[in-house]
């Protein structure tokens, strides 16, 4: 977490830079939409970064976030917490320390060696110290493991929809639509139809919804948009 310099947030809510298909502003938007709070949303292209969002934040990736006191959170997984934190309204977020330590474990694994995993299996023409099928196997490791949590409840942590899915399932799909066919038949029945459940959920598609790219100088829609009805 990182305060901002010699500047200031002038909307009254807090400003998200965001990417439509990145997993990891998937995860932040999903992360928002749960806790009924509202942000301005600055969806932007990666190759046309506004220097707004860089003086803000110049590790220059996204998602960003900037609370109304100018700090600015430059990491997923603190949006997430920082969303979840400030209001749980469907009592998704964990609070007992023993499932936060799990919620930080699977976060962990997710952005570490199965996201390691996952650019080396779709960007593989990269990376030709291996093959494909040998990335794709390393990724692997990770969904037997969630294979294993989804045999015995519905979701990640319980029979209940919790902070842990929707940190993880963004970069599940990014896997399995690397190669859909193969995802399809794979020996991975459970993860296949909790990877349905999200992509096919009304959240999602509220928050995969294509907007224009933001125009500096201009207000971003108000995110999400609750006074469009939305099931969940």
């Amino acid at each position: 977490m990182a305060s901002l310099k010699n500047s200031e947030n002038t909307s009254e809510i807090p400003v998200l830079y965001s990417f439509r298909r990145c997993p990891y502003a998937m995860r932040a938007r999903m992360a928002i939409f749960f806790s009924g709070q509202t942000v301005e949303l600055r969806d932007i292209l990666l190759k046309n970064k506004p220097q707004e969002m860089l003086d803000a934040s110049p590790k220059a990736t996204v998602p960003v976030l900037i609370l109304q006191d100018g700090t600015v959170l430059e990491e997923s997984r603190d949006i997430l917490y920082w969303a979840l934190e400030t209001s749980d309204p469907k009592n998704i977020h964990p609070d007992a320390p023993e499932q936060q330590a799990e919620l930080a474990q699977l976060i962990d694994e997710t952005d570490g060696p199965f996201k390691s995993a996952l650019d080396k299996y779709k960007y593989h023409v990269r990376f030709p110290e291996n093959s494909r099928e040998a990335y794709r196997e390393e990724g692997e490791r990770f969904l037997q493991k969630l294979e294993n949590r989804l045999c015995s409840h519905s979701f990640l942590m319980s029979d209940q929809p919790s902070s842990a899915d929707i940190a993880v399932f963004p970069f599940v799909r990014q896997f399995a639509n690397s190669d859909r066919s193969w995802f399809d038949n794979a020996p991975y029945p459970a993860v296949q139809k909790w990877l349905e459940y999200w992509v096919t959920s009304a959240p999602f598609k509220t928050i995969m919804a294509k907007r224009a790219e933001w125009v500096p100088g201009e207000p971003g829609p108000v995110f999400p948009d609750f006074t469009q009805r939305t099931c969940l």
